[in-house]
């Protein structure tokens, strides 16, 4: 149980690292606005798989060989940030559930519009 909640620990703290060093040190014009939304690490801490989304709001080529190619400067980074024996390989990977939340939240917003479109009083005649 114990290395579970250090693998949480890291995995937090390399989120808020590289936040930071994506956010200050990346002067890539593909990467853009990036919001890392979780990291989960491999059991053994050697692997980060990276999630993040983006402002495009899509899964955006560009973006994802970007961070790609940043890793190893951002490895090197969070090396010299974070007390770790070994820096874990990152993997950045594209957040869909972000895009799909915002895609559900629209199409709730259209039915609500469609339905007050309808009975533009408002009245619910159901419950009279």
């Amino acid at each position: 149980m114990k290395a579970k909640a250090r693998a949480q620990r890291v995995a937090r703290e390399i989120q808020r690292e590289l936040a930071v060093l994506i956010r200050d040190e990346l002067k890539d014009p593909r990467i853009g606005m990036v919001t890392l939304t979780g990291v989960e690490l491999s059991a053994d801490l050697s692997y980060a798989r990276v999630y993040y989304s983006s402002l495009r709001g899509r899964d955006d080529k560009e973006t994802t060989e970007g961070l790609r190619n940043a890793t190893p400067f951002l490895r090197g980074l969070l090396g010299q940030r974070l007390r770790l024996r070994t820096v874990p390989e990152l993997r950045f990977i594209f957040d869909e559930s972000v895009e799909g939340g915002m895609r559900l939240s629209r199409l709730i917003d259209e039915a609500v519009a469609s339905d007050r479109s309808r009975d533009p009083d408002g009245a619910d005649r159901d419950q009279e």
